[in-house]
């Protein structure tokens, strides 16, 4: 094949290629439900391959959340410690250039991400990941590429809404601050290294729906619009954090044109951004063309290369997810927990009361459709019961405070019925509130790890009722009575007992800055290590659904569960 280059024209091609919230898709096999893949970084690394040859400067950045997802991340990052970590070695190997600190790779605590910057070869940026001591950035905030003689000046900045979810010691001694005032401090910085473009890396969702943006909105967890509107100097900003795509050119307060692109998640597609560079020059700045697209990592086929030199890894993990711990005498699966006591959850209740001795445990369903069947229990079922790395917390509330709790976490999840034909489940709607069907099944409007059911206390929840009134507890399971003015101990994870979903806040209305006073206690490791070790011990799990809350009128939920269950997994409950 003949390549010929624009170079002798006075004119570069160049590419930047994004990847973002891989969560662990490196390898073409999913390690949880121990199938092949359609996507994964080892495709992606075809595609990156095929466009170095083609362009006369290619950059390869990355967008963060790397560190969790898969088990082939977690078991370098919490199991082979001394190995090098999987991560490094796989982008080291694929050469990028920079890459940005995502919120799931501080989940997994100092420990982890200090150990990667320094096995990386590239450098991870965020400007506004603020050094307490020093008042500095933690991590680089802007690096400086240059190949070909191509100046290019890329800017990190991560989602400033992390202390909501995770527990402040997986970033002691860090503070993360607005990203927009950030990004007006670092860019007469960055335009003082006089790029020949700058590039926004962000990890966080890109959001234009409200004009809001225009005003901006501090510590706003997707403030990449925020940003793009009201710091001119972009020429292009790549998002992350959302796992939605984009594609798109749009103006700033100055009116200049700014290419945003989003990238999706786990290794599905690649964002690209074309760009046509002169070397004439209008008011002291190169002449460029930009386009941007969305590239579908499943048109290509796996590197043979990548595979072949990172089959150690593939063996060794496999041997760590298809660990045996124990066996299970029934098949579990999370489809239940959207209608009722699911044993799939009540498994991560009794665990959770377990360890902690509370007296209530909320729990949701981290995972929308998988199961645990019935027979050996492996390390790999693990990440199926619980996906994400969340510590346990005891923490108090009042009675008072459990009800509203409850009713708010229900009020995200149920319509108010009048009958028995209406929808039960809130589901993505149209404009003419029916239901959305796409490939033949509907979709929860809202996130289901923020369906928080509760154990220790038995409950109903009534669906005829309007928001807010919904919740009826008649006692504890023990047979206690429940009292709204006492003081209870309750097991939940640190997502949400650092404010997640608003659960607290907006629900029980704890807020935010007396959390902290709230926690009892705390586990040191995250609860998925602690539910394997609680299987281990026992050797055999009976799942069952605890039954101790129940939706009513019986009479229209039964109707409402076997039409509801058929749309949102196209099979008969």
């Amino acid at each position: 094949m003949l390549l010929v280059s624009c170079s002798g024209t006075g004119k570069k091609k160049i590419s930047i290629l994004e990847t973002t919230d891989v969560h662990g898709v490196i390898l073409q096999y999913d390690f949880i439900e121990k199938e092949k893949l359609n996507a994964s970084l080892a495709s992606s690394f075809t595609y990156i391959r095929q466009i170095r040859e083609e362009k006369d400067v290619t950059i390869l950045l990355d967008n963060g959340d790397n560190l969790q997802g898969q088990p082939e991340v977690y078991y370098y990052n919490f199991i082979d410690t001394v190995s090098p970590h999987f991560c490094a070695e796989v982008m080291n190997y694929m050469g990028y250039d920079a890459g940005t600190v995502g919120n799931h790779d501080v989940e997994a605590g100092h420990g982890v991400y200090d150990r990667l910057v320094k096995e990386y070869n590239f450098p991870l940026i965020a400007a506004n990941a603020i050094d307490i001591k020093t008042g500095t950035p933690y991590f680089k905030p802007y690096y400086v590429i240059v190949k070909e003689g191509i100046k290019i000046a890329v800017f990190g900045l991560v989602t400033p809404a992390i202390p909501n979810w995770l527990p402040p010691e997986l970033y002691a001694g860090i503070e993360f601050r607005d990203m927009v005032e950030t990004a007006k401090l670092w860019m007469p910085v960055i335009l003082n290294e006089k790029p020949d473009l700058v590039v926004g890396l962000f990890h966080s969702g890109w959001d234009r729906s409200k004009e809001e943006f225009q005003k901006s909105d501090p510590l706003n967890e997707n403030s990449s619009a925020d940003v793009a509107y009201n710091v001119p100097g972009f020429d292009i900003i790549f998002n992350g954090h959302d796992h939605r795509l984009a594609n798109e050119k749009f103006v700033n307060l100055v009116g200049d044109t700014v290419l945003v692109l989003d990238g999706g998640s786990r290794s599905e597609k690649i964002a690209q951004a074309d760009i046509t560079l002169s070397s004439r020059k209008i008011k002291g700045r190169k002449q460029r063309r930009i386009t941007g697209k969305i590239i579908n990592v499943a048109d290509f086929k796996p590197d043979p290369e990548f595979i072949t030199r990172f089959t150690p890894q593939h063996e060794k993990i496999d041997e760590y997810v298809n660990r045996v711990i124990g066996n299970s005498s029934a098949t579990v699966s999370s489809r239940d927990a959207y209608f009722g006591p699911s044993a799939f959850i009540d498994m991560i209740h009794l665990i959770q009361l377990e360890i902690t001795g509370a007296d209530i445990s909320f729990a949701a369903p981290l995972s929308f459709d998988v199961h645990i069947p019935e027979g050996p229990i492996t390390i790999g079922d693990m990440f199926k019961l619980y996906r994400f790395e969340n510590m346990l917390y005891t923490m108090t509330m009042s009675g008072d405070e459990v009800q509203k709790y409850l009713e708010y976490s229900y009020s995200g999840w149920f319509n108010t019925m009048n009958g028995p034909g209406d929808v039960m489940l809130k589901l993505r709607a149209g404009k003419d509130g029916k239901p959305i069907i796409t490939n033949g099944k509907a979709w929860l409007k809202n996130q289901p790890y923020n369906f928080d059911s509760a154990a220790g206390i038995d409950y109903s929840v009534d669906v005829s009722k309007p928001e807010g009134v919904r919740i009826i507890i008649s006692g504890f399971t023990d047979g206690r009575p429940f009292e709204r003015n006492k003081l209870y101990k309750v097991a939940v994870n640190s997502y949400r007992g650092n404010g997640g979903g608003g659960h607290f806040a907006e629900g029980a209305g704890v807020g935010k800055d007396e959390l902290r006073s709230r926690l009892v206690s705390s586990t040191d490791r995250d609860l998925r290590y602690y539910i394997l070790k609680s299987i281990e011990a026992k050797k055999t799990v009976n799942p069952e659904p605890l039954n101790n809350w129940k939706i009513i009128p019986e009479k229209w939920v039964k109707q409402a569960t076997s039409r509801e269950y058929a749309m949102l997994f196209g099979t008969k409950k």
